[in-house]
């Protein structure tokens, strides 16, 4: 098939990168035995939460009601961290390392479908306070006892806790304002450019 005379050659473009930006890019992968580690540990959390759900089940007729919710709050503490964890190694991955292709896939968590690095923040950050939470109602459930003998915890302790979980909420507020500040920022320079 020849070329009509007035069809402009369109030069290929080279899509190899020099070697300095080509081993800066490969860098990248130095990622994957983090990743790989942190599925190690994901491992560890499934093994704890059989455990203590072995430990409820086995007292389920000893334990008081306050004794059973503390073991319950303890395993969804463990599921909290284990979605953390999920977040961690397939956002990341998906966003620092390589893309998985998952919209192939029937199970393809409908959270990556729009995951990039300002969105994962935000997740991240409302995981982490979701596992204060959890902390934090523990503490909560042993306030009673404050100042007694056989309390867990002391005043200064429980209020230390308290604000270290408003400071994990106004972080939130904060990198979610800051986030929705430099899209809109974005979205406004790109209306412009129009």
């Amino acid at each position: 098939m020849s070329m009509a005379a007035d069809e402009p050659v369109v030069p290929r473009q080279d899509t190899r990168l020099r070697p300095l930006p080509q081993l800066i890019f490969a860098s990248r992968w130095l990622q994957v035995p983090l990743y790989l580690g942190l599925i190690v540990a994901q491992c560890v959390y499934v093994v704890l939460f059989v455990k203590e759900l072995v430990h409820l089940v086995s007292h389920t007729m000893s334990f008081a009601e306050q004794e059973i919710m503390l073991v319950v709050l303890g395993l969804i503490d463990v599921v909290m961290i284990s979605n953390l964890l999920i977040m961690v190694i397939v956002g990341g991955y998906e966003t620092f390392v390589s893309r998985m292709e998952l919209q192939k896939h029937p199970d393809q968590p409908e959270w990556l479908s729009h995951v990039n690095a300002s969105v994962l923040k935000i997740k991240l950050a409302m995981a982490i306070i979701g596992i204060s939470s959890i902390h934090l109602l523990r503490v909560f459930i042993h306030a009673g006892k404050l100042g007694t003998e056989s309390s867990l915890y002391t005043f200064q302790g429980v209020m230390w806790q308290a604000i270290i979980h408003v400071i994990f909420i106004a972080s939130a507020i904060g990198i979610a304002c800051v986030e929705r500040i430099s899209q809109s920022t974005y979205t406004a320079g790109k209306k412009a450019h129009h």
